[in-house]
């Protein structure tokens, strides 16, 4: 069985996999807005494509996946202090402003590639493989049919393509878990991949808009950013995981709450009307009338948008739960979004395998270490699960 696992190739983890939406490097920030809240997806990949056709047979790479982006990168860029004077301008900027340069987070690999050519690449920091998938001739025509009348494409090369995350390793191996006794029962502090160099964490009454930074990081390191008391005990996060489900119009909030109020202001269910209140006080005080302005003017055309239209009007739904789900208030967002800003945590003594499923059952690519009294040890992500696994089918 270990001969298997060894001999698998990515596209054995492709099965099922939905398409890539994708939109053109050319877009600006509005058109990647906007897709955003029309897809049932955290993330849209972003191309470079040359001059070809989607009817031509040559399969040499003319288009290329260059980055991602998601509704937190839109965010934090409207968050930046010329961008919250200007926030229609700051809209129409190109959608490459959205991808950190030099990072390759995203990489191209063929389908017969094996699952250690996987693994390897994100241990060397690559967060999405992009693995074309066969496309039939009728589902090419009815693709191309559809595409005319629709601005999010899937195709390119003459290709569909789908990407697969560490989370997806993760519960392939979890699947041949047996093969790794007896380390995947061993505690997590046995294996030295709790991070604790890299704890991004902010106390409760810091503002909001000072851990931009840090929310930035957290997208990198695949992590969260941690929200202490004055005892450095964990109380709760900001994740990247519900940011990515609000609507832009929460960086409103970001520009003018503390750490604390944003967790509370984010949690399921909808923003409180007090701290909705508070927002809007607080931006007059600064001075920021034309976000405030930004801001209700979307709110007043999503609200207009949600009652006139229904799940049939087109290809995604509208207003319902497969579409944006924004509330028409300043920061609505999702019902997609199951979780809370209660942190996930574990313990150091905790075993590998239990960490993995703990983080797979809760949707995050992390888990916070703690110890006994609360306080952050560090965290365990995918990327350093794997390179356990990595090390043990290397001595397979």
């Amino acid at each position: 069985m270990a001969a298997n696992l060894l001999a698998c190739e990515v596209s054995d983890l492709c099965l099922g996999k939905p398409a890539l939406r994708s939109i053109s490097i050319s877009a600006t920030v509005a058109d990647a807005l906007s897709v955003l809240t029309r897809i049932d997806e955290g993330y849209i990949s972003v191309w470079s494509c040359g001059d070809h056709s989607p009817f031509k047979e040559d399969l040499d790479l003319h288009c290329r996946c260059v980055g991602k982006v998601c509704m937190v990168d839109i965010i934090c860029f409207l968050c930046r202090q010329e961008n919250l004077l200007q926030p229609a301008i700051a809209l129409r900027s190109p959608i490459s402003v959205l991808i950190p340069e030099g990072l390759g987070l995203v990489r191209h690999l063929e389908p017969y590639a094996s699952l250690m050519e996987a693994i390897d690449l994100i241990h060397d920091g690559v967060q999405n493989l992009v693995i074309p998938i066969k496309m039939s001739t009728s589902k090419r025509k009815n693709f191309l049919k559809k595409s005319s009348s629709n601005s999010i494409s899937s195709l390119h090369n003459n290709r569909e393509y789908c990407w697969l995350a560490p989370e997806d390793i993760i519960r392939y191996l979890l699947n041949s878990i047996g093969l790794f006794s007896p380390t995947a029962a061993s505690p997590i502090n046995s294996f030295n991949i709790i991070d604790t160099n890299n704890i991004l964490a902010v106390h409760y009454d810091e503002p909001a808009l000072s851990i931009l930074p840090l929310i930035s990081q957290a997208q990198i390191h695949q992590s969260s950013v941690a929200i202490v008391d004055l005892d450095d005990k964990l109380i709760g996060e900001i994740s990247a995981f519900t940011l990515n489900f609000c609507d832009e119009t929460v960086a409103a909030a970001i520009a003018t709450l503390t750490a604390g109020e944003l967790m509370a202001y984010i949690d399921c269910g909808g923003p409180p009307d007090d701290l909705v209140q508070l927002v809007k006080e607080r931006l007059e005080e600064k001075n920021l009338e034309a976000v405030l302005e930004w801001v209700e003017e979307e709110s007043s055309t999503i609200s207009s948008s949600s009652s006139i239209c229904s799940s049939s009007d087109d290809e995604f739904g509208c207003g319902s739960s497969s579409g944006s789900g924004r509330s028409g208030k300043i920061g609505g967002y999702s019902a997609r979004v199951s979780r809370r800003s209660e942190a996930i945590v574990c313990y150091p003594w905790n075993s590998l395998v239990a960490v993995m499923i703990q983080a797979l059952a809760h949707r995050v690519s992390y888990v916070w270490v703690i110890q006994e009294d609360g306080t952050l040890a560090g965290t365990v992500t995918f990327a350093s699960m794997l390179a356990v696994f990595r090390d043990r089918l290397k001595s397979l």
